[in-house]
């Protein structure tokens, strides 16, 4: 006999937030190094609801807190809250636990590249074990 509090079926075809091709390709044109892709997010930024745009720009500010929230707050899917508190983690200088969440929304999302891209900024390049001498 089936029970009454099962979860009904969702699938991702009808159940996920799907991120305008516009806005990804200007997430896209960001990792690449695009300024002009800079200035568009911060415009963007001050009137947009998406979520992931919003991480972005609060990537990109001096005062990111409040950006961040408001990604927190428009963020609907799982994939959206998992990349805020990434970045939260990221721009808080919090190590271990952006590792961790990291990990966790890139196996559950391996085509998340902001994800990707914020992990790879936070990382430190590694210290040699030689000094390097300046040479006049």
């Amino acid at each position: 006999m089936p029970s009454g509090g099962r979860q009904r079926v969702i699938s991702a075809k009808f159940h996920r937030s799907v991120m305008p091709d516009d806005i990804e390709d200007l997430l896209r044109q960001l990792i690449g190094g695009n300024a002009d892709a800079r200035t568009e997010i911060r415009d963007r930024a001050t009137t947009s609801c998406c979520a992931a745009l919003l991480v972005a720009a609060a990537l990109l500010a001096d005062q990111p807190d409040i950006l961040l929230a408001r990604a927190a707050q428009h963020a609907e899917t799982t994939r959206d809250r998992q990349l805020a508190a990434v970045a939260a983690a990221h721009l808080h200088h919090d190590d271990e636990l952006l590792d961790a969440l990291v990990r966790d929304h890139l196996a559950d999302f391996p085509d998340s590249l902001v994800a990707a891209w914020i992990a790879a900024e936070h990382t430190d390049q590694p210290t040699l074990s030689i000094p390097r001498r300046n040479h006049v």
